[in-house]
């Protein structure tokens, strides 16, 4: 539905067209090497590869490649993470149809946009601290509600490490409590809600 309505806001531009859709991450990245876009809208959250394992292997293949990822995620964490991997632009689901036509005419023009919304979700947490792998994993693993006993386990470490990254996650999260952490890196984009 959402594909289906992009495509009838596209259309209606006069020097605007839809050369391809795609249902999942894997497809995306053939027929983007098929069709060479000029433009490629890519979401996130795609079944089988998703959007930054799709972003990563377009860039790859095609480094100047423009991509405007639309997505339902706000959080810098994900921001971050697709910026990085050489996304141009970064919509949300709620923007206008202005909004989109923009960032597709900015994106063709090599220029970049970035939702106002996002940009302050980004300046609220410029120069903040970065989540290593292994306090996302123990994150995770809290998450589905493991005590530290159990994540220790599950990651082959000593329980007392577990407590270490979980003292370390509260304190960069600013959080009170391993709930509040949870909510607070879904709420980011660092865990997956």
């Amino acid at each position: 539905m959402m594909r289906d309505g992009l495509r009838s806001t596209i259309e209606l531009e006069n020097d605007m067209s839809v050369i391809g859709e795609a249902v999942d991450g894997a497809q995306a990245m053939e027929m983007y090497a098929a069709l060479r876009p000029d433009v490629t809208l890519l979401d996130l959250q795609m079944p089988n590869v998703d959007g930054l394992q799709a972003l990563t292997a377009i860039r790859k293949s095609q480094p100047n490649a423009s991509v405007v990822v639309f997505t339902i995620y706000p959080g810098d964490a994900r921001v971050t993470q697709a910026l990085t991997l050489g996304a141009t632009s970064y919509l949300l689901k709620s923007a206008s149809s202005e909004e989109i036509i923009g960032a597709i005419r900015e994106a063709a023009s090599g220029r970049q946009v970035i939702a106002s919304e996002i940009s302050s979700e980004l300046a609220n947490y410029h120069g903040s601290a970065v989540l290593t792998v292994r306090e996302l994993n123990v994150l995770r693993l809290a998450k589905e509600g493991m005590s530290n006993r159990l994540i220790a386990e599950s990651l082959f470490i000593a329980e007392d490490t577990v407590k270490s990254h979980m003292k370390s996650i509260l304190a960069k999260l600013g959080a009170s409590d391993r709930t509040h952490a949870v909510t607070i890196a879904e709420r980011r984009g660092f865990i997956d809600p």
